[in-house]
């Protein structure tokens, strides 16, 4: 089961509850594993413009739909 015992930020859970690993994202986006883990496990961490685009550019691919501010506060 995804998730378990892991903090999530909105973004883990978004990912967890589709099925998708951060590897996947990790890959899509450029974005480094080290971010990546921040992004979906940190819940104080802001990440750059850049990151943000590169992560939502890649989530589009999965459901067009979604946008930044489902996960940070824009």
């Amino acid at each position: 089961m995804f998730g378990l015992g892991k903090r999530r930020t909105k973004l883990g859970k978004w990912l967890d509850a589709r099925g998708i690993k951060q590897e996947w994202l990790i890959k899509k986006s450029g974005v480094s594993k080290g971010t990546m883990t921040n992004v979906c496990s940190e819940d104080g961490y802001m990440p750059s413009g850049t990151t943000i685009q590169k992560v939502i550019k890649a989530l589009r691919e999965v459901d067009p739909s979604v946008k930044a501010n489902q996960f940070w506060d824009m």
